[in-house]
């Protein structure tokens, strides 16, 4: 754009930034790289790194910034033209066990044992779908926001990457609605997301997945392949999953293995509640899949209090600090008791739980200093919530709706709580985590 600058990158990053430059015709972008992590550092440590020298090139930090900002580009530096990946022959031929190490080898599984995509169960996929092989299905990106650019796919494509999960043709159709989402199952940043695929309507009964006993457990075909082929799908169709380059996740996740994919038990919903697809938009009719993301989920249990107490109780005290959006799921007889409280709809509750939920003192006072200064200069209600005392709870919501980065301005706010039932009744579990509603799309556009 011809505006002179100085790129700076932590060290942990160094192999991204570069290859990233190069992706985007900038092989010869100039990088300046600090120690990392950054986060955390006090002023004085912060002028150190200043003061100090790049730890790539050894060079002294701040003239390094300083001459890519002032010294005219080199030659080399002004080579330009991007690299695009290569899509490999359009078939291998090999034994099954050399071919199996193949695509473990090159990144192409989830380097569990998979089903070598031949031309013929290629060709038996195809026919769980009345669209054309050659359709195009959607873009997806690497799962690092802005970072690479999206690559389309066709059907063909995507019933490779299913027949490689293991999945029946009468399962493609939600692969094929989840793939045209664009949404990455690895989707990174230096966090380690997870991804969640909840189907609803009368697909989920007609491939036999399963919304009771075990849902989330290694119990159902159609459960553990479709969330599995989510993820192999966005390796081989968006270059996902690369750690170092395309996935930064410090610790990783169990859950990218198949993404939490289960259906909602909407046949135990108390009276009155609308599935999780109704309440977006849908007919009851209608077969979607919601997909969700974030980082965790837990398993609780509790006894002596009303359920919707107790979530209260734990969206208070126990939920993710950093975050702001929730997902609850409900076993049917946690949903029953909180229907008989007097929530009639999920919406309700939702309500209930947006307005009841305090924030603790510690966490409330982290980031507002300048709500502390006026607080002590006695600005209310400032001044009060710090009378109350580091252990008080404060009488301040972290689930009012907001906008999220990147939302239209006109959009509506999000629900910042979204809930559903599944689960086999046969104890009063839920589990909560720190997800928040991504998108519902169409699985019968797909048949």
């Amino acid at each position: 754009m011809g505006v002179p600058t100085a790129a700076i990158v932590t060290i942990a990053f160094e192999e991204l930034a570069k290859s990233n430059a190069a992706s985007r015709g900038m092989p010869g972008e100039r990088i300046c790289f600090t120690p990392h992590p950054m986060t955390n550092k006090t002023d004085a440590e912060m002028y150190q790194v200043l003061l100090g020298k790049d730890p790539v090139t050894g060079k002294p930090f701040m003239k390094e910034v300083i001459d890519a900002l002032t010294v005219p580009l080199t030659p080399a530096e002004k080579v330009t033209g991007s690299v695009r990946p290569s899509t490999g022959p359009a078939t291998y031929s090999d034994t099954p066990e050399n071919l199996q190490r193949f695509f473990a080898d090159n990144n192409m599984t989830d380097f569990q044992p998979i089903i070598l995509p031949t031309e013929d169960k290629v060709e038996a996929m195809l026919k769980g779908t009345s669209h054309s092989p050659e359709e195009i299905v959607g873009k997806m990106s690497a799962g690092i926001p802005s970072a690479f650019p999206a690559w389309s796919f066709n059907v063909r494509q995507v019933a490779i990457n299913a027949v490689m999960a293991g999945a029946r043709p009468e399962f493609f159709p939600a692969i094929l609605a989840i793939a045209s989402t664009g949404q990455t199952a690895i989707f990174s940043s230096t966090s380690s997301f997870a991804r969640m695929a909840v189907v609803n309507g009368p697909f989920r009964d007609k491939i036999r997945m399963n919304y009771g006993i075990g849902a989330l457990g290694p119990f159902n075909d159609a459960n553990a392949t479709i969330g599995r082929a989510w993820t192999i799908l966005s390796k081989n169709l968006a270059g996902a999953g690369l750690p170092g380059m395309t996935y930064l996740g410090t610790t990783g996740t169990n859950f990218n293995y198949n993404n939490m994919c289960c259906a909602e038990t909407e046949n135990a919903l108390p009276d009155g509640w609308e599935p999780l697809h109704v309440r977006h938009g849908f007919k009851p009719t209608d077969s979607t899949v919601t997909l969700f993301t974030g980082w965790s989920l837990t398993n609780v249990c509790y006894f002596g209090l009303p359920y919707h107490e107790m979530i209260t109780h734990w969206l208070t005290h126990y939920f993710s600090t950093s975050n702001f959006s929730a997902v609850l799921v409900l076993d049917p007889t946690v949903a029953a008791d909180i229907k008989r409280h007097g929530f009639d709809s999920p919406d309700a509750f939702r309500d209930y739980l947006v307005k009841n939920a305090k924030t603790p003192a510690w966490l409330y006072w982290q980031r507002r200093d300048k709500e502390m200064a006026q607080a002590k200069q006695g600005v209310e209600p400032f001044a009060s919530y710090l009378k109350m005392g580091p252990d008080a709870d404060i009488p301040v919501s972290r689930f009012e709706p907001r906008r999220f980065p990147g939302m239209p301005p006109n959009a509506p706010l999000p629900n910042t709580i979204e809930m559903f039932v599944m689960g086999g009744g046969t104890n009063t579990y839920w589990l909560g985590g720190d997800f928040r509603y991504v998108v519902t799309t169409s699985i019968d556009k797909w048949v």
